[in-house]
């Protein structure tokens, strides 16, 4: 339930803490949101909440947003990853309020020319050598914050300049449908990179998790440093369960 309050937030944009109003959530210190104004877009914690206040409105921007970072689940330590199948423990609707505003009401346009390519084959993608290398470079050094496979549809974060979405159709070994939100008119290194990353995690599950996958055929994958710094945002108590075979 909604909490009216007036809350510092802090930006790292900015050098001050900044005021907002907030009549939509029920904030608590530690929490990330999204502001109307200047910062629109940019990732903001609070500071203080102050539920105490007369205001005059016009003179204030609103909270329009904040991020679920609530997480329960069943998590396997596989590297630099956390793998989970259960899918909701970590879906794509909640990770992406870790790194994205709520979208605006614009026109977006799409399209598809129908092809396919087996996965792994990497020439099979239309991209060059230098995008290859590009992309095997950030698969290696951990720019995928998440990737997910739900049934036949696969969503991953990309950090690169900033962070994108790139998405897929993944279906008896082949690939589809595969777009990413950059700037690029060509296959990107994050495409490249998310694939390398998908053959390399359906590899492990393969091997190891084959049981776990297939009663839902759905995985997520989360950087570990991501996830263990989303998922205690803010959390001065809880309950994280370790067990090293």
């Amino acid at each position: 339930m909604a909490r009216n309050s007036v809350v510092q937030v802090s930006f790292k944009e900015s050098y001050n803490d900044l005021s907002y109003y907030n009549d939509q959530f029920d904030l608590k210190v530690g929490d990330l949101v999204y502001v109307e104004g200047k910062l629109e877009g940019k990732q903001g914690v609070v500071e203080e909440v102050n539920y105490n206040f007369k205001i005059k409105l016009s003179e204030y921007k609103r909270v329009i947003a904040v991020a679920d970072t609530s997480v329960k689940g069943n998590f396997n330590m596989e590297g630099a990853q956390y793998i989970t199948f259960e899918k909701n423990a970590l879906p794509r609707q909640k990770i992406a309020t870790w790194f994205f505003p709520p979208a605006k009401e614009e026109d977006y346009a799409s399209g598809s020319d129908g092809t396919s390519f087996e996965l792994g084959d990497l020439k099979g993608m239309n991209a060059s050598e230098d995008i290859i290398e590009r992309g095997k470079r950030y698969q290696k050094i951990g720019r995928i914050m998440y990737l997910c496979l739900d049934g036949n549809r696969g969503y991953a974060i990309v950090k690169g300049s900033k962070y994108y979405e790139v998405d897929f159709v993944y279906e008896q070994g082949k690939i589809s449908n595969l777009t990413c939100s950059c700037y690029c008119g060509y296959t990107c290194k994050h495409e490249v990179a998310v694939m390398l990353q998908l053959e390399k995690n359906l590899e492990l599950i393969e091997a190891e998790y084959a049981e776990e996958f297939d009663r839902e055929c759905y995985f997520a994958a989360v950087n570990k440093d991501v996830f263990l710094e989303y998922a205690t945002m803010g959390e001065k108590k809880g309950k994280i369960r370790i067990e090293v075979e």
